[in-house]
């Protein structure tokens, strides 16, 4: 089997912008040859939020490839960091660097490293890992935003174990306070952290009533349905108006039948009969 057969041309596009169906299979056979390639982890993460990435990348964001410094572009930050892979892929797949590179992933001496990283790496706003830091670093920038007059949004894509973390809640607390409204928060709810699930290691219900209670506007939506999620983060924003949180309930291991809702492919790298039967699910050439 040739380990990386998908090189440019990238997703077939429409309009200019990739198809986000084709974009979210695109990105996950990526990340299985990525994390298997280099002997990194966390491919169930990058799997579950692998729609809500196409989705944006796919039209929602307002992004300049030839351009990502761009003032007037939309900020995305991933806070849920050790999901970088997935990322990487996106940016790839829209032109910011050449898809070839992603076989690099996770090397001495590459730019892109396990946890995503925006040293040298043309499209990531923010190095995240150590979770609990993205909303915080993401309320700034919207709050910087409305002080500049700026019209750009701020988009965080959070997992549902970061919230386990305080300094989330003051961020949140934050925004909903300064009525953030131009920030967009995405929890991909796929219900299993690192070693159990959400549940049995720090119950997160009643989730949407907690974001509701800080004075944010709280929506909840199939995280694999591309119309639901571009319906809802297309959405006019008011830049005086309340926060979004987008709840996105999203299964680990989205795609791949024997990783879906396991645990173990938090932190279990595909490699051999695996890799290649994790490609076929996905489809497209093995």
């Amino acid at each position: 089997m040739d380990a990386w057969p998908e090189t440019q041309p990238q997703s077939p596009t429409n309009g200019g912008l990739p198809d986000s169906t084709l974009l979210a299979q695109r990105i996950r056979r990526h990340a299985v040859r990525m994390t298997s390639s280099g002997g990194s982890s966390h491919v169930g993460s990058i799997l579950s939020m692998a729609d809500i990435v196409a989705v944006l990348y796919a039209g929602i964001l307002r992004v300049d490839p030839a351009n990502p410094s761009w003032p007037r572009r939309d900020r995305f930050i991933l806070s849920k960091g050790h999901a970088g892979a997935g990322v990487y892929a996106a940016l790839a797949e829209r032109g910011f660097f050449g898809v070839e590179r992603l076989r690099d992933h996770y090397r001495n001496g590459s730019v892109f490293s396990g946890h995503v990283s925006h040293k040298g790496v043309p499209g990531v706003e923010l190095s995240t890992g150590s979770l609990g830091h993205g909303l915080g670093v993401g309320c700034g920038m919207a709050y910087a935003a409305r002080l500049s007059g700026s019209s750009h949004r701020v988009f965080v894509l959070m997992s549902d174990g970061e919230c386990d973390e305080g300094s989330n809640w003051e961020a949140i607390l934050f925004a909903g306070h300064h009525r953030l409204g131009r920030l967009t928060v995405i929890i991909d709810y796929n219900k299993i952290q690192s070693l159990a699930s959400t549940e049995s290691t720090l119950g997160l219900e009643p989730f949407g009533e907690k974001w509701r209670s800080f004075r944010w506007d709280v929506r909840e939506v199939d995280g694999h349905d591309h119309a639901a999620l571009r319906e809802t983060l297309a959405a006019e924003t008011n830049s005086d108006g309340p926060p979004l949180c987008v709840v996105a309930h999203t299964t680990k291991g989205k795609g791949v039948p024997f990783m879906e809702n396991s645990v173990l492919w938090h932190y279990r790298t595909a490699q051999g009969e695996e890799l290649e039967a994790a490609l076929s699910a996905l489809g497209g050439p093995t």
